[in-house]
């Protein structure tokens, strides 16, 4: 399959499944929407995509310098439009390791800010759906 094409697949249930790079994801839906809760929501990996594209850019930002990492870790909180029902901000926190240096606080925090997911969504692309059968 091309590198840039998903494949999904319904394996029973709620779940759904895609392949994608030699690796499957499924999905479940949670117990009380009628699914077994046994693997997060898509909507559940979007938000895990944002958190660990910021930690990746973290964490690349410190191996590129050799600043060790030990005790950082980076949390992300939502809040959503009570109208809306919709995410209204992402917070991301950083805890940096406690031997970071002060001269690179600004920098990371311009590189977590870089995050492809987080630039994605600003930019988002066209989408276009197809029906064939």
């Amino acid at each position: 399959m091309p590198e840039n094409k998903i494949e999904v697949s319904f394996p029973g249930n709620l779940k759904v499944a895609a392949d994608y790079k030699g690796h499957r994801i499924v999905t479940d839906q949670p117990a009380y929407a009628g699914g077994e809760g046994s693997a997060p929501g898509p909507f559940d990996l979007f938000l895990i995509s944002i958190a660990t594209c910021a930690g990746y850019y973290f964490l690349a930002f410190c191996q590129e310098r050799k600043i060790p990492t030990a005790g950082a870790r980076l949390t992300m909180s939502l809040e959503k439009n009570p109208v809306t029902k919709r995410i209204s901000r992402v917070t991301i926190d950083l805890y940096l390791p406690p031997a970071f240096p002060e001269k690179y606080k600004a920098a990371v925090k311009r590189a977590v800010d870089t995050c492809t997911v987080k630039v994605h969504i600003l930019n988002p692309p066209e989408f276009e759906i197809r029906l064939f059968g």
